[in-house]
């Protein structure tokens, strides 16, 4: 009878069904929420896991700030996150999924664009600073760390003087467009490996590939 309340509790309470935090994982890939952001280059993260849901064949829903879907990956379950709050406030739907699902933030993995590096360039790191990217910067400051799992995807940096957000606002050009399945594809390849192989040998295996 016990187990029985404490299922119902725990479904109105938790998306993820699994007891064990350690195989509890939340991946969130940052962006801005609306069309005209959709095929910008800030919103790689988005580009990824809507990449990853086609391929593990889960839908998106609507829930509390972001859009949010689940799928099981050898004996893991995996949250995955697209914040609605616009890239600036990214740390505060992250802050209230961790603690919602109750999720190490050791198994925590965010998705970003990076200008530092070439297009394409897929670089995991388990600390650092926030690059001057506002989606990182916010996380910072939620998390109060700045300890926490990030995937930075190279956007490259191709502008001139004071044209950085027009750059990352702006459109994949026709070359990038065309190489851009193979990287999201291996992208998805990543987080598969973060939640089932660690973020050291993630970090091994594809970090400059």
């Amino acid at each position: 009878m016990f187990k029985w309340l404490l299922s119902i509790f725990k479904t109105e309470n938790q998306i993820l069904s699994e007891t064990d935090i350690m195989k509890k994982f939340l991946v969130v890939g940052l962006g801005n929420i609306g069309d005209k952001y959709e095929n910008t280059r800030h919103n790689i993260g988005f580009k990824i896991l809507d990449t990853l849901a086609q391929k593990e064949s889960f839908v998106f829903e609507d829930a509390k700030l972001g859009a949010i879907a689940t799928f099981k990956y050898k004996g893991r379950s995996i949250l995955c996150l697209k914040p609605s709050t616009f890239m600036n406030l990214s740390g505060k739907a992250i802050r209230y999924w961790l603690d919602k699902e109750k999720i190490p933030l050791q198994n925590l993995l965010v998705i970003t664009d990076d200008i530092n590096l070439p297009f394409g360039t897929i670089r995991v790191k388990i600390k650092g600073s926030d690059g001057g990217h506002n989606g990182l910067k916010d996380t910072q400051n939620m998390l109060q760390t700045t300890k926490y799992n990030r995937f930075r995807f190279g956007v490259g940096a191709d502008f001139g003087t004071g044209r950085q957000v027009d750059y990352v606002l702006g459109e994949w050009n026709e070359g990038e467009s065309k190489a851009l399945q193979e990287r999201l594809e291996k992208s998805c390849d990543v987080i598969k490996s973060f939640v089932f192989g660690g973020v050291q040998n993630t970090m091994n295996q594809f970090n400059g590939s």
